[in-house]
């Protein structure tokens, strides 16, 4: 990825270029805020957009007092949750904008902004009533369906509030933040080497590209350039993440829909995977393995010949496995019409990643935008128009194979080289970015660091943050019912929005 392009702009002209953004068709990738008051008396808001060029971050200075901003979801609707978390952590206000809560479940005293400088870490409350305005639904024959926030089952908590006449559903309001890990005010407790091992762990399932993209970060403020060889290993780790959540992902919707032959078989595909992860790289999930500077440690000649060896079998039972899901009545019966965005509607909500790629919506930063090695990788991107669940499975099949795809050609044509360079301590730590098109899409991290190498902000952006809003219309028309398998075929994150 070309280094992102920053701009200083007032209310207005923040306004005037998101309009103008979304105009031409770029896209909202992430808002946030940081407490400047120590600095400079003010905070700032920060939007990071993607368009043709690639990422634009835009600085927005605040007052200390009453610090607020035009609301930004009349242009982009998920930066509605955005902001009420920004407001919920900072205080920072959009005027106008949707006024709940969203983070804060009256964890914290109203009034009260945790991500504030003048607040300890360790800061405890007591515990306060929490009475959430949900929108009602009224008419003859609706009824309310309360679902969590405590689910069956190893799942994170979320609570889904259905409003339905029988069994169609027609609304759905998610509401998430049950959890806050406090991973943002943690960030800032930790210098800049430390980072990386907090940033793995802000969505586990994403913790390879949510290291590459911290690092990126990291490396782009020194200015340090890496080996041809560590990237392709920083590669070849991030496909294995997105192929080891494709196969867990197909299991289950194979299993929502009924057909626990599915699951069984994904199970033991993605196991297999992950025990080469333990025996190639130390750790079924290697959420260290990309560090400042590289990667942890270099592959041996015996493990790029055990993984590479891999691939054609796997490449076989992924194809053996999609013509079963094709063929199976029972499976495109529950797969085919259910939960579908059109095209249209993806669009305007900004639905992004493989969902987006299911709705006719093509974005991929190893297309589009392509960080190193990527750029020599000529990734195949994968879309459909469907919208539906059979579109977002036909999606990561077809993602699964050419993640395989790539997996050999980095295996075989991975370079002699270094694995790991020094980092170039600067004068002066400008703030740095990095943009990783993870398994469910863009991930984002941008990092502000002091002169002696603590961080002073780190905001680490899930693409959660816009499907969820989505997740609300897949559901619409539909039956109760078939929510589980709709939610699964988007597969959110419940952590990666909880900072």
């Amino acid at each position: 990825m070309a280094s992102a392009r920053y701009a200083c702009a007032d209310a207005t002209g923040l306004h005037k270029i998101c309009e103008q953004t979304r105009a031409a068709g770029g896209t909202l990738q992430a808002l946030w805020a940081s407490d400047e008051r120590d600095r400079d008396g003010g905070f700032r808001l920060w939007i990071a957009l993607g368009d043709a060029e690639g990422l634009l971050l835009l600085e927005l200075p605040l007052a200390a007092e009453r610090p607020e901003y035009p609301d930004l979801s009349d242009l982009f609707p998920a930066a509605a949750h955005l902001q009420r978390a920004t407001h919920d952590l900072l205080g920072v206000r959009a005027v106008r904008g949707d006024s709940r809560p969203w983070l804060r479940h009256a964890a914290w005293p109203e009034g009260t902004f945790p991500l504030r400088r003048d607040l300890p870490a360790e800061t405890s409350y007591p515990a306060a009533n929490d009475a959430y305005p949900f929108v009602r639904v009224t008419g003859e024959g609706v009824h309310e369906i309360a679902v969590g926030p405590v689910h069956a089952g190893t799942i994170e908590p979320g609570h889904f509030r259905f409003s339905a006449v029988g069994e169609k559903v027609l609304r759905l309001e998610v509401r998430l933040g049950y959890a806050h890990k406090g991973i943002e005010k943690r960030f800032e407790s930790l210098s800049v080497l430390e980072g990386q091992r907090l940033a793995a762990r802000v969505c586990g399932d994403s913790a390879v590209a949510f290291s590459w993209a911290y690092c990126m970060a990291l490396e782009g403020m020194c200015g340090t350039l890496l080996p041809e060889r560590t990237l392709r290993l920083r590669a070849l780790l991030l496909e294995r993440e997105r192929l080891a959540n494709h196969l867990g992902d197909l299991g289950a919707l194979g299993n929502d829909a009924g057909f626990a032959m599915g699951l069984t078989q994904f199970s033991r595909l993605k196991e297999e995977l992950l025990r080469m992860n333990a025996r190639v790289f130390g750790s079924r999930y290697p959420m260290d393995a990309v560090i400042p500077g590289g990667v942890a440690a270099d592959l041996t000649e015996a493990a790029r010949r055990e993984l590479l060896e891999a691939v054609t079998p796997l490449e076989n039972e992924i194809t053996i496995l999609r013509n079963i899901y094709a063929d199976h009545s029972g499976l495109q019966d529950r797969f085919t019409g259910t939960g579908r965005i059109t095209p249209a509607l993806a669009a305007q909500l900004g639905l992004r990643g493989l969902a987006g790629r299911a709705s006719g919506q093509p974005g991929d930063l190893r297309c589009d935008h392509p960080c190193a090695p990527y750029d020599k990788l000529a990734v195949r991107r994968v879309t459909q128009t469907g919208g539906d669940v059979a579109a977002r499975v036909a999606v990561r099949f077809a993602e699964a194979q050419e993640s395989l795809r790539l997996c050999r050609v980095i295996l075989e044509s991975l370079p002699s080289g270094e694995v790991q360079v020094p980092l170039r301590k600067p004068d002066d730590f400008l703030p740095g970015s990095g943009w990783i098109e993870g398994w469910r899409g863009p991930v984002l991290v941008f990092l502000q660091a002091s002169k002696d190498g603590r961080i002073r902000r780190c905001h680490p952006h899930d693409p959660s943050w816009q499907n969820w809003p989505v997740v609300e219309h897949a559901i619409i028309g539909n039956i109760v019912a078939d929510f589980p398998l709709i939610n699964k075929s988007f597969n959110l994150s419940y952590s990666g929005v909880d900072l």
